[in-house]
Formats: C-alpha cells, structure tokens, sequence
C-alpha cells in the first residue's frame, strides 16, 4: 500500500513528531526530582544524548517511545498498513543505534535504565516510578 497524504503533507506530519521534553520524559523528571533526584538532561557528551543523566549514580535514562524504538509484544508498538517496508527498516534502524548506544554506554561504565512509554500509561506509572527509583538506589 502507498501513503494516503501527499509527500509535503507527511513531512510537515513528521517535523511535528517531538523528540525531546515528551510527556512520558516529563512525568519520568518530575517524580524522579520530587524524590530528591538531582539530574542533568540530553547530555550531548555522552552517546545517544541520554534523556536525563544522573551523575551522582553514574545511571542514565531514556524514556522511549514504544512506536519509536520497536517495543516488541506492546500494544502501543503496532506497524502501519501503509508503507509497510519503509517503517519496519526505520524501526529496525532505530533499535539497532539504540543498542550501539547502549553498549558504548556500558563500555563508559554508565549504567543504562530503559523506561517505556506503555510503563507510564496510568495503570502502570506508580509502579514503574517506584521500581525505576529503586533500580537507581542500587546502583549507588
């Protein structure tokens, strides 16, 4: 199948997609500073530029988009009808770079904390906040 709007029409769609300052980012950097957390955002030193990068842990998070990054078995995560081949390589190369970077991470000797925008969904959110918390305080 073909896309259903004209070429101009899908970029201006595409140049509205947000890729920094999310809800799901934001709601992560409120409750992660309400409990004390003190952190620095998109770091651009570090690979990736690591949504929020908290020093004091030597801890990085990225809070993904489930689309985005290809958060397999998740209901969010569901392949368009149309332009199917584009899509599918653009996620493919989307989760391939986050493993490089997530491996040149570690090899810096950061921890790494994947949070996905379906954990933050209402139903979830208190726990996953309460375990990415947790996860954080045992690394220092």
């Amino acid at each position: 199948m073909t896309d259903t709007v004209s070429k101009s029409r899908r970029s201006e769609i595409m140049s509205n997609v947000k890729g920094k300052h999310t809800k799901p980012e934001i709601i992560v950097r409120k409750y992660l500073h309400s409990n004390g957390f003190r952190f620095r955002i998109h770091d651009k030193k570090l690979p990736g530029n690591p949504d929020i990068k908290l020093t004091k842990y030597k801890t990085v998070i990225f809070v993904n988009g489930c689309f985005w990054h290809g958060h397999e078995n998740c209901r969010i995560y569901v392949m368009p009808k149309t332009n199917v081949d584009f899509w599918s390589e653009k996620i493919k190369r989307n989760m391939s770079r986050d493993q490089i970077i997530i491996n040149n991470l570690k090899e810096l000797g950061w921890n790494v904390i994947i949070v996905w925008e379906c954990t933050l969904k209402s139903k979830k959110r208190e726990q996953t906040l309460v375990s990415l918390v947790e996860k954080i305080n045992s690394y220092n």
